[in-house]
C-alpha cells in the first residue's frame, strides 16, 4: 500500500463516498492512483471553487467528510473561498493538495504556481482549517492522516492534507480506524442535569435546531428529545430543512422580524430557549425584534454548553443529547399545540408576471403532487424564497453567504445521494458557476434549475438602491442550456412557470433550466423585512 492508497482507504473508512477534483501537474501522481485504484470514484469539474462547493454539499447531505483534490498553488488558492465557507458553516471538507517534491524544493529555483514562499499555501490553510499535515515521511504519514481526518470529523470543520508528488507512491502502513475521544462522564452528568433543570423551571421553553444536528446525524435523537420534553421546536435560518422527514417536524424557521409573527414571539418570549447546534451569527439572530438574551439561553455549540456565565467545555453535542435522553422519560403532552407556518400553495396559472412568492407557491404545488425534493440554494432572494417552501432537505451558505454555491452544490448533492435536486440560483451567482452544468451529461445528472433572473444583484440593490453597479446585462441563460447538454426554457408568467415545472418533472435524464424573468425591484416579502431589520441594527455608511 502506498501513501495515496492509505489516504483514500482512510477517507472511505470514515464515510467519504467520492472525491471531487481538478488535476494539475503537482497532483498528477495522486490523481493517477485515485483513478487506477478505484477506491473512491473521482468527479472532475471545471473550476476549483465548484469542486469545493460540490464536496461541501456531499459532506452536508451525507453527514460525513467531504473530499476535494487540487494541485499546488493555482488550484489550491482557487479553492480557498469554498473552504472558508465550509469553516464558517461547520462543514468537514478535506482538501488534498499536491505539492512540490523534496528534490524540487531543494534546487533553489522558484517553482511555477509558487507564491511568496513554498510554504505560503500551507500557512494560508492553517487559518481556514482545524488540522493540517504534510505527508513527507512514510513512517508518520498513517498517523498524520488519521489525526487530521478524525479532528475534522470530531469538530466538523475543514482539514488540509498536502501530498508532495514524490511521496504519492511511496509505501506505507494503513491508517488505523478512527477512535472517539472519551467525554468526562461526571461533567456530562452535571451538564445534562443542569440543562434539564433549567428547562423544567421554564414556563415557555423552546428548542431551536441548528446545523450541527445535521453534521453529527442527531436529528432523530433531537426529535425524540423534544417529544419527551414536550417542547415546541423551530429551526434557525441556517438550520432550515432540519427535521423535515421527522414525525415531529419543526414548526417553522425563526427569522426575527422577517418571519411569521407568532413564531417570532414564541422564540423571543421564551424563558427557556435551548439552542442545539445553532451558530450565533447575524443571519440567525441579527433581525430579532426583541434582542435575544444569549446570557439566559442554553447554548450547546462547538463542543461547549453555555448556561449564562456557566460553561461546560469539551462537551460534544451528541453526548449531551444522549445524556439528556438517558435522564428524561417520555410523558404525555401537556402544552397547548402551537400552529406551524402555512406555506403558500395554489398558484394561479394566469398571465401575470412572476414574483418570488409565485416560484415558492409553484414549487410547493409541485412537491405536493410529486413528493419532496432536496433543494440546493444560492444566496440572495432565491434563499429567502426557499423560506416560503415547505420543509424539505435544504443546503445553502446561509451564514457565509458566498455567491456561486447553488449549482455545484446541487450537482454534488445528486452525486452523493442519487436524488434529483431542485437548484435555486440568482442570475448573478449563475454567471459565476452556472457553467458547471455542462458537466452534468458526463455524470448523468438531471437537476431542475430555476434561475431568478432580474438582470440585477437585487439583494444588494435593496441596500444601495441609488447605485448603478447592481445592474447586470441580459445573458439569455435558457438559450445556453442546449449547448451545455440540457434543456432550457424562459418563462415570464405564472402560467409559463407552472407549465415549465410540470415539463421538467416529467423529463429526466438531463438538466432542465427554467429561466424565471422577474422585474427589477421585485423581491420577496421575507427578504425585504430581513434587510430592513438588519439595516436598523447596522451603523449607516456614507
Amino acid at each position: 500500500m502506498n501513501i495515496s492508497e492509505a489516504l483514500l482507504h482512510a477517507l472511505k473508512d470514515r464515510g467519504v463516498g467520492q472525491v471531487f477534483g481538478i488535476p494539475g501537474d503537482f497532483a498528477l501522481p495522486f490523481f493517477a492512483v485515485l483513478e487506477k485504484s478505484a477506491i473512491l470514484p473521482l468527479y472532475t469539474l471545471s473550476h476549483e471553487p465548484a469542486v469545493g462547493f460540490a464536496a461541501d454539499a456531499a459532506a452536508r447531505v451525507n453527514c460525513t467528510l467531504g473530499a476535494a483534490a487540487v494541485t499546488y498553488g493555482a488550484g489550491a488558492f482557487n479553492i480557498v473561498n469554498a473552504v472558508t465557507a465550509a469553516y464558517a458553516e461547520k462543514c468537514p471538507l478535506v482538501v488534498i493538495s499536491g505539492a512540490p517534491g523534496a528534490d524540487e524544493s531543494a534546487r533553489g529555483l522558484l517553482l511555477h504556481h509558487q507564491g511568496k514562499a513554498l510554504d505560503s499555501q500551507y500557512k494560508v490553510f492553517t487559518n481556514i482549517t482545524c488540522a493540517q499535515a504534510r505527508l513527507d515521511d512514510a513512517d508518520t504519514a498513517p498517523t498524520e492522516i488519521g489525526r487530521v481526518l478524525d479532528t475534522a470529523r470530531q469538530h466538523s470543520l475543514p482539514a488540509y492534507i498536502e501530498l508532495p508528488r514524490d511521496m504519492a507512491n511511496v509505501s506505507c502502513q494503513p491508517v488505523s480506524s478512527s477512535r472517539a475521544t472519551p467525554v468526562d462522564t461526571d461533567a456530562l452528568a452535571a451538564c445534562a442535569e443542569e440543562v434539564l433543570a433549567r428547562l423544567s423551571d421554564a414556563s415557555s421553553p423552546v428548542l431551536m435546531a441548528g446545523v450541527e444536528l445535521r453534521r453529527y446525524r442527531l436529528e432523530d435523537k433531537v426529535a425524540e428529545l423534544a417529544r419527551r420534553l414536550d417542547v415546541p421546536v423551530v429551526t434557525s435560518f441556517m438550520g432550515r430543512g432540519l427535521l423535515a422527514h421527522s414525525d415531529l417536524p419543526a414548526l417553522g424557521t425563526y427569522l426575527g422580524v422577517a418571519g411569521e409573527p407568532g413564531l417570532t414571539q414564541l422564540v423571543e418570549n421564551s424563558d427557556g430557549l435551548l439552542l442545539l447546534g445553532v451558530i450565533p451569527s447575524d443571519t440567525n439572530f441579527g433581525v430579532s425584534a426583541r434582542q435575544i438574551n444569549m446570557g439566559r439561553a442554553i447554548h450547546a455549540f462547538n463542543r461547549q454548553v453555555k448556561l449564562g456565565y456557566h460553561v461546560y467545555h469539551e462537551m460534544p453535542l451528541a453526548d449531551l443529547i444522549d445524556g439528556m435522553l438517558a435522564r428524561v422519560e417520555a410523558r404525555s403532552h401537556s402544552r397547548a399545540p402551537t400552529n406551524g407556518v402555512l406555506y403558500p400553495r395554489g398558484l394561479t396559472a394566469d398571465d401575470n408576471k412572476i414574483t418570488p412568492t409565485d416560484i415558492a407557491r409553484a414549487i410547493n404545488d409541485l412537491m405536493g403532487a410529486h413528493g419532496l425534493m432536496p433543494i440546493a440554494s444560492d444566496v440572495g432572494d432565491c434563499l429567502f424564497t426557499a423560506m416560503e417552501i415547505a420543509q424539505t432537505d435544504l443546503i445553502a451558505p446561509g451564514y457565509y453567504a458566498g455567491m456561486g454555491y447553488g449549482v455545484p452544490a446541487g450537482m454534488g448533492l445528486q452525486i452523493a445521494t442519487g436524488n434529483r435536486p431542485l437548484i435555486l440560483v440568482g442570475d448573478g451567482a449563475f454567471q459565476m458557476t452556472g457553467w458547471e452544468l455542462g458537466n452534468c451529461q458526463r455524470y448523468r445528472l438531471d437537476p431542475i434549475v430555476i434561475v431568478f433572473n432580474n438582470a440585477s444583484w437585487e439583494m444588494l440593490r435593496v441596500l444601495r438602491p441609488e447605485c448603478k453597479f447592481n445592474d447586470l446585462d441580459e445573458w439569455h441563460f435558457a438559450d445556453m442550456a442546449v449547448p451545455l447538454g440540457g434543456t432550457g426554457v424562459r418563462v415570464a408568467t405564472r402560467k409559463q412557470l407552472q407549465q415549465a415545472l410540470d415539463r421538467a418533472t416529467h423529463e429526466g435524464g438531463k438538466f432542465f433550466l427554467i429561466e424565471a424573468m422577474i422585474e427589477r425591484g421585485e423581491i420577496s416579502d421575507i427578504l425585504r423585512r430581513y434587510l430592513k431589520g438588519l439595516s436598523r441594527k447596522r451603523p449607516s455608511k456614507g
